[in-house]
């Protein structure tokens, strides 16, 4: 049984970082084409976007409603009873359909990103291994499969480790702690043996005066935290007030999708710059471009607009290019400082302020950047960040959303 159980772990860990990699490469092509299409049809998406979000948020609900959203807050429902979640939450057919839908919502200019997809893959791939051999699936290995996603997706192994720790296991059997960090290593390892030794936003290496720091930091993370918690109250309103807006988009899904891909898309057309992950705008500004004030703000519109909708797909990397935005606002008010430092600090306290998760946000960003001299500032401005998120909102994000599925699932 021991046995057995070790082999799942890793041929899990192997297969999910090759299953991330397939995933991420097929993510960014079609971002790619959504934007070639643009480039010659720039008025297309007022049409294509509303209409994709109807059809792919139908999809869902007709072939795998389980592969809504994030893919997280799945994720962490699954957590109190693995075994069952296996023929649903962590199926093998859902993961395949939100990773397909994910796609054709990047295909029509949708705010979303791979990460939250790839979590939930990655944790189903890791179920697949366990039922194949006939291993019991434990939390922890939900866990291990989940965190094992969040490595490979950034290649950032220590990431996932945080990931592990502050986001998916608020309790977990502790004599499972090295098999679970194993998992996540190896799935890390496996991507960064495969795609190279490649940093996501690129080598940065920003660094802040210590006076500077003590100023910007502590603002960022005010700025950030209350930003990041508006975010995440928004969602959850739409997921469980019981006002009357709310409940009408809830029970009727096909016209909520549809206004929301029509946010999307006039936001879209008007700026050009709104579509999918946002990846290219937060590294063009972490590099020291500047973009449009108003960036943020757009952003953080066409993310809240996909995430209500319910399309599959992550809001990790359009929290972070919406963080950009906030700290590339940030940047005009301090402009003698390094740029760079800047934005880094205003992405890491709007993340933090949206997850709720510190120590995730700032290995994130800092293994993303290499920008380990702004370490310590920034996770100044993360606590603070997680402080601020809860004047706004007293729930954390995922958590809160993973009610909705173990409700369903019980």
């Amino acid at each position: 049984m021991v046995f057995r159980r070790r082999v799942a772990i890793g041929g899990g860990a192997i297969s999910v970082g090759l299953f991330a990699l397939i995933f991420a490469t097929a993510a960014d092509d079609v971002s790619s084409l959504f934007l070639d299409i643009v480039r010659v049809y720039p008025y297309l998406p007022l049409l294509l976007t509303p209409l994709g979000f109807v059809l792919i948020a139908w999809a869902t609900k007709k072939v795998a409603p389980d592969a809504r959203g994030s893919g997280i807050p799945q994720i962490i429902a699954a957590k109190s009873n693995p075994t069952e979640a296996t023929k649903s939450l962590m199926s093998l057919r859902t993961a395949a359909v939100k990773s397909v839908l994910t796609l054709g919502a990047l295909l029509c200019g949708a705010s979303v990103g791979r990460e939250g997809p790839t979590v939930q893959l990655a944790a189903a791939v890791m179920a697949g291994w366990h039922r194949l051999l006939q291993a019991p699936m434990r939390a922890s290995m939900v866990i291990a499969g989940g965190a094992a996603g969040v490595a490979a997706a950034f290649n950032t192994p220590l990431a996932g480790i945080a990931f592990a720790i502050e986001e998916l296991a608020a309790a977990y059997e502790q004599r499972m702690t090295l098999l679970v960090m194993t998992a996540i290593l190896i799935s890390g390892m496996v991507a960064q043996g495969v795609a190279g030794d490649y940093i996501y936003f690129g080598v940065t290496g920003a660094s802040l005066p210590f006076k500077s720091a003590l100023v910007i930091a502590p603002l960022a993370g005010v700025v950030g935290g209350i930003f990041g918690g508006a975010f995440s109250r928004l969602l959850l309103l739409a997921a469980r007030a019981d006002n009357k807006p709310m409940l009408w988009m809830r029970r009727n899904p096909m016209y909520a999708a549809g206004i929301c891909g029509a946010i999307v898309a006039v936001t879209g057309v008007l700026t050009n710059l709104t579509w999918g992950t946002g990846y290219a705008p937060a590294r063009a500004m972490i590099e020291g471009v500047h973009a449009p004030l108003w960036f943020g703000l757009a952003k953080f519109i066409t993310t809240a607009a996909t995430a209500i909708s319910g399309l599959p797909g992550g809001i990790f990397a359009p929290s972070l290019a919406t963080g950009a935005g906030f700290g590339n606002v940030l940047r005009w008010f301090f402009p003698g400082e390094p740029g760079s430092a800047v934005v880094l600090l205003g992405m890491t306290a709007y993340f933090t302020g949206v997850v709720r998760a510190p120590l995730t946000a700032v290995i994130i960003i800092s293994e993303t950047t290499v920008s380990r001299g702004l370490m310590l500032p920034m996770l100044g401005a993360a606590l603070i960040a997680d402080q601020a998120s809860q004047w706004v909102c007293r729930d954390r994000l995922y958590h809160a959303l993973s009610a909705t599925f173990a409700t369903r699932e019980t």
